[in-house]
């Protein structure tokens, strides 16, 4: 069996009528299912929209930014300029840039800042060097704190050097706004333990936070917690006292997929993004191959890639760039050539962004295509 399976989903929850006339693969969006999950991460969240700040990352698309907004969620972080400009396109209010923007990259968030004047702009630095570039402009400045995970920012016990780095950043003229935290790696923690791991580094970064006090240094916000870690930071007792406003990140639970349910056991996340496929072949007894490989569902985080949508019994094997070979149970019914596929990605988020366009699915139909407005990269400046 394949361990990424979704239970409770049904594939009559996935079927189209249209489904004979669409080309495949093909991705296919389900916004029901986009507000159910919007409304079980509120539910974590105490129902309090203020304290989520989604990555835009997964999302992708101008259409579901503006979902998002729908339910009052006015706060987004992304890490490209092009996810900057959807998101500024659709309604936020506020978005941090949590990548390190360097060269031409920061010129274009600044640009963006300037042409969007109604929506406040971050970006994120973890050296004296990064100030210069954001001298004189209309962007506010996170430092961004490494809490183990060693992908970038500041050592979270290099207090001296956090401190020395604010008082820079505020004698530079620039707004400092306070501290990012993503710690992504507490995915490796069963869920029984990882509150404990998570709450361990939250204490060293409200030490962080209580030597910029010390300094007379204000700060605005803390942004911590992607998919895995955001329930045990809404736990954590100081965030919610605390004289800043703590926002959590998680951007995967708006469309969910295996590793979210993975992750966080079943709280009520639904798959709202998935990539329609047909049979191919019956290339041996017991197998048939879709087409649906690593150009379609993304391969990055191993085999298997994905989860076959009512049949929880059928096992995915190693795809290549176009195939998607299936092994069957030896008293499974062989599909016919051409039958649909409905598959979870193990990784939606650049899933996502393997696609130019979304269907978008409502009530068993197709109700309209849309792009996906935040593919890729902006276009060289």
């Amino acid at each position: 069996m394949n361990p990424l399976v979704f239970p409770g989903v049904e594939l009559a929850d996935f079927r189209l009528a249209e489904v004979e006339e669409l080309q495949t693969p093909a991705l296919v969006i389900y916004p029901e299912h986009i507000d159910n999950n919007i409304l079980v991460t509120l539910k974590i969240a105490h129902g309090d929209p203020n304290r989520w700040r989604p990555h835009f990352k997964t999302a992708k698309l101008g259409f579901t930014a503006r979902r998002i907004v729908e339910h009052g969620i006015r706060w987004f972080k992304c890490a490209t300029t092009l996810e900057l400009s959807t998101l500024c396109d659709a309604g936020a209010e506020d978005v941090v840039v949590a990548f390190p923007m360097t060269g031409a990259n920061a010129r274009r968030v600044a640009s963006i800042a300037v042409e969007q004047p109604h929506v406040r702009i971050s970006a994120v630095v973890e050296h004296q060097s990064q100030l210069q570039v954001w001298k004189h402009q209309l962007v506010s400045l996170f430092i961004d704190i490494n809490p183990g995970m060693n992908r970038t920012g500041l050592d979270d016990r290099q207090i001296s050097t956090v401190i020395e780095l604010a008082k820079s950043i505020v004698s530079s003229g620039n707004k400092f706004r306070g501290l990012h935290y993503y710690d992504g790696h507490m995915g490796a923690f069963d869920l029984t333990d990882r509150s404990s791991h998570a709450h361990a580094g939250y204490a060293r970064l409200m030490q962080i936070v209580s030597e910029l006090q010390a300094n007379h240094i204000d700060i605005e916000e803390v942004i911590t917690s992607g998919t895995p870690a955001f329930p045990c930071a809404l736990s954590f007792q100081p965030f919610q006292s605390a004289p800043f406003v703590h926002r959590v990140s998680p951007g995967t639970v708006v469309y969910a997929d295996t590793m979210v349910r993975a992750s966080l056991g079943d709280v009520g996340y639904l798959p709202a993004a998935v990539v329609l496929t047909s049979v191919i072949s019956h290339p041996a007894p017991h197998r048939i191959t879709a087409n649906g490989g690593h150009k379609s569902v993304s391969a990055d985080m191993g085999s298997p890639t994905c989860a076959i949508i009512g049949h929880d019994d059928w096992m995915p094997s190693a795809p290549s760039e176009e195939h998607l070979p299936i092994d069957l149970p030896n008293n499974a019914g062989i599909p016919k050539l051409g039958e649909p596929l409905f598959l979870i990605p193990r990784h939606v988020c650049p899933t996502v962004n393997l696609f130019n366009h979304a269907i978008i699915a409502e009530g068993g139909h197709v109700h309209h295509v849309e792009r996906v407005t935040a593919r890729g990269h902006d276009a060289a400046q």
